[in-house]
């Protein structure tokens, strides 16, 4: 390596400077086609068996996406201005371009206001404004019909929804369909080379189609918030919908992409003269992280890796790990300066990189690991951030072996101002307690050992949607009031698949012709589908969903059956007339209150649920297994089977592979670690020690979010992973000190202070900057990041004292090095 500096790096500085910028630039480039990815899809397990189902559901029973506007009028909701307000709001809406039809009290049809025949209905369907519709049973039937109660108004009708139902691209999907078939092919290791060709080609496509559908979608939501705008004082008004949600994250990344960045730069400049008081060491670590901001961007761009709400925070990242391999370089560099007055310039730059280079590459390779793990998780965006960031850290190692010698080569001799260090006792302190009060080192690991374990059984993989942004953004406000008011927010469906009824056979004249192929052939059309023992057990799982105390609101043709017993003199209704609504009702009704329930060709019923989100006794997977329970126990297997489908079994299964997932990558990086360990220092004994060394402090993580009620999500989860990869290199360059310390005189305690007053600086002013650099993740708008940064922060100073006391008593207990 010595050879190397000389020859490539240190005899042409300004050439390799030259020529690494030039690189840079060209990333550059790449590093402005850096998109991001707020889609559900990015909160989905990569090979989840339920997402194939759950999008045939939404398929076959054209799901679409819709916004929701709630409307809060200051007025009466019937009242003439009320409205007529909702009328003026609903015409503007369906104006915008990327609007099919709105939804509201205005033209939903009435059906009890009064209470008319069945045949009367078929006729002519009477909306709210209709001189037949008296406004008092109107408002009865709003608050006690299941079709509107608590989904159109509230309980206390002083709120409405208007539902904006989006115009559905089937281009979108078609390119979605044939992306994922092609995918599972490559998965399952079937793919063929032209269909490998063509599925580059279609991702492209695909690409491109999905952000420019993303720019309509994003002027669509500014459309929509113009019209609200022009409205607000009128009413109290909040936009709901995925389309929304989806369009806000990614300004919520790319706001905190932003103020992590140029925020992290003023907190680095400002801690760096604090501690070097010297412009040099201010200008020269800062140029290092912005080139591998630019220089990782780059790859990013290049290779089309997009930004997703996991990995939002790496630009944090990326210059918090730079700026830890620099401070070393810089510390080290002003301790050679200090100490050998009369070397040379080539003299100190040389040995400040070949005495760190080993240790870096090490700490690297281990924080590498760290995040390499995260590819087991077998969640998509948290898969990505472990690759991006593995090929982050290895460009920051890279840039900054190469931009710190070559700036420094060509600058004067810098000696040290040491005010900081006079002035600072915890690093003697630390070598006090190490000297004299070992017991207290021992008492405190034991405690939190027991925190840790106690706290990780009270561990839950549980969090609610609504609570992943803070309660003053739009999206909070809007979830509530749909939330609370308007019958939940996230989606579930059941489907009831019914068997075929087996008729006996009744051979004709023909050997070709019995009564079961006629009865099969004729058994799905409408007046022989709607059978009494059909509609029994879907009115009896209605009315059991119903019941669910997280349940919301419920919809299926149920619904649909308890009005038509109100409208048919409490008689219910047969199958004749329920035939006859499915064949005779006007398509905007029938697609209103009919169809999104059954499909008589597929034989199946269809049950909607909406999820009270924000409900703080739900558990998501207990009651996902209670109804899967229940309603094997309710439905007899000779009569129908069901499907438990949906977003919500979706997010559910990718926070119960959390668990999986974080045993996984814990296991791999304790092992890789160890392995680093046994490489690095040739001794079991050393790596025994540095493993223990930096798992005890992992698990206040676990305590912490146990004993506070903390769920382990999608954002949590990275935190061990991360911190142990971040925390490991204080252990390493430990170690490798103390070794090097211990030559001098065989003392370990002498090697420890001498440890202690050397790289324990180094360890020291690392530690500060990473922990005021995720302080700032505090400032996102999203509250998972919010719990990495805070959790990440506590994890990082547990480290700094664990390699700082338990380390070196370890190693003077054990005493691994021979005389």
């Amino acid at each position: 390596m010595k050879s190397f500096f000389d020859k490539f790096i240190l005899n042409n500085p300004k050439k390799v400077l030259v020529a690494l910028l030039l690189l840079i630039s060209f990333l550059g480039y790449y590093a402005t086609k850096l998109q991001i990815d707020a889609s559900s899809e990015t909160l989905l397990l990569e090979n989840d068996k339920d997402l194939k189902l759950t999008r045939e559901v939404n398929k076959r029973y054209k799901n679409r996406d819709i916004l929701v506007l709630t409307v809060s009028p200051k007025n009466d909701l019937l009242s003439k201005s009320s409205l007529d307000l909702i009328r003026d709001i609903s015409s503007d809406l369906e104006k915008l371009p990327r609007v099919e039809l709105v939804t509201s009290i205005l033209t939903v049809p009435m059906l009890e206001s009064p209470v008319r025949e069945i045949k009367d209905l078929v006729d002519k369907v009477n909306l709210l404004e209709d001189k037949d519709v008296d406004k008092k049973l109107a408002k009865k039937e709003f608050l006690t019909s299941p079709l509107y109660k608590n989904a159109l108004v509230s309980s206390d009708f002083k709120t409405t929804s208007v539902v904006i139902n989006l115009i559905r691209d089937d281009e979108y999907f078609d390119f979605l369909d044939k992306r994922n078939a092609l995918i599972k092919k490559q998965r399952d290791g079937t793919i063929t080379n032209p269909e490998a060709i063509e599925l580059e080609s279609v991702k492209n496509e695909f690409k491109i189609y999905r952000d420019k559908l993303r720019k309509a979608e994003h002027q669509n939501i500014l459309d929509v918030r113009t019209i609200i705008k022009k409205y607000d004082n009128q009413a109290t008004l909040f936009l709901g919908g995925t389309s929304m949600i989806a369009n806000d994250v990614i300004s919520f990344v790319k706001n905190d992409l932003a103020v992590y960045g140029t925020t992290l730069v003023f907190i680095l400049i400002f801690v760096l003269w604090v501690i070097f008081r010297q412009v040099i060491w201010i200008t020269l670590p800062i140029l290092i992280c912005i080139l591998s901001v630019i220089a990782t961007s780059g790859i990013l761009g290049l290779f089309g890796w997009e930004i997703t709400v996991i990995s939002s925070n790496f630009i944090a990242l990326q210059l918090i790990i730079t700026i830890s391999i620099v401070l070393h370089l810089i510390v080290r560099y002003r301790e050679l300066s200090g100490r050998f007055v009369h070397a040379s310039q080539y003299k100190l730059v040389i040995n400040t990189i070949l005495s760190k280079l080993n240790p870096s590459f090490f700490a690297i390779i281990t924080t590498i690991a760290g995040f390499g793990s995260l590819v087991f998780s077998g969640i998509v965006p948290v898969i990505n951030l472990g690759w991006m960031m593995s090929a982050g850290i290895a460009m920051s190692l890279f840039i900054s072996f190469i931009v710190f010698p070559t700036i420094l080569i060509m600058s004067e001799i810098k000696r040290p101002h040491k005010k900081l260090e006079n002035h600072s006792s915890l690093t003697s302190f630390s070598s006090y307690i190490v000297e004299n009060k070992s017991k207290y080192i021992f008492i405190g690991t034991a405690l939190i050992i027991v925190f840790s374990l106690t706290g990780t059984t009270k561990l839950k993989v549980e969090n609610s949607f609504i609570n992943y942004f803070k309660k003053d953004t739009q999206i909070y406000k809007g979830m509530e009031v749909i939330d609370k008011k308007l019958g939940g927010t996230t989606p579930l469906d059941i489907i009831l698949d019914f068997k075929v009824e087996k008729k006996a056979k009744k051979e004709s004249s023909s050997d070709d012709f019995s009564f079961e192929d006629e009865f099969e052939s004729t058994s799905n059309d409408a007046q022989y589908w709607f059978t009494e023992d059909k509609m029994a057990l879907i009115m009896k799982v209605h009315n059991y969903l119903e019941s669910l105390d997280s349940v919301g609101n419920v919809q299926s043709l149920a619904t649909l059956l308890k009005i038509g017993k109100t409208l048919n003199k409490g008689e219910p209704l047969d199958g004749f007339k329920l035939a006859l609504l499915y064949n005779k009702l006007p398509e905007k009704y029938k697609n209103l209150i009919l169809s999104p329930y059954i499909d008589i060709k597929k034989n199946e019923a269809r049950f909607s649920l909406r999820i009270i989100d924000s409900n703080p006794n739900l558990r998501r997977n207990d009651f996902l297994n209670k109804i899967k329970n229940d309603l094997k126990e309710m439905i007899p297997q000779s009569e129908a089977s069901y499907k438990v489908t949906g977003i919500m079994v979706l997010y559910n299964n990718m926070l119960q592979s959390l668990f999986n997932s974080q045993i996984k990558t814990l296991g791999f990086v304790i092992a890789i670690l160890f392995l680093m360990f046994i490489i690095l220092f040739r001794s079991i004994k050393v790596a025994l020690i540095a493993i223990i060394t930096n798992i005890v402090p992992i698990g206040i993580v676990f305590g912490i979010m146990g004993w506070l009620g903390i769920p382990l999500d999608i954002m949590t989860i990275t935190i061990a992973a991360i911190s142990i990869g971040i925390g490991v290199d204080d252990t390493i360059h430990y170690i490798h000190r103390f070794k090097e310390e211990f030559k001098v005189d065989h003392d370990y305690i002498e090697a420890m202070k001498r440890s202690h007053a050397s790289i324990g600086y180094a360890m020291y002013y690392t530690t500060l900057v990473v922990v005021l650099g995720f302080s700032i993740l505090v400032l996102s708008n999203l509250i998972p990041t919010i719990y990495f940064g805070l959790l990440t922060v506590i994890v990082m100073i547990a480290m700094l004292c664990s390699a700082l006391l338990l380390l070196p008593r370890l190693l003077i207990i054990f005493k691994p090095y021979r005389k």
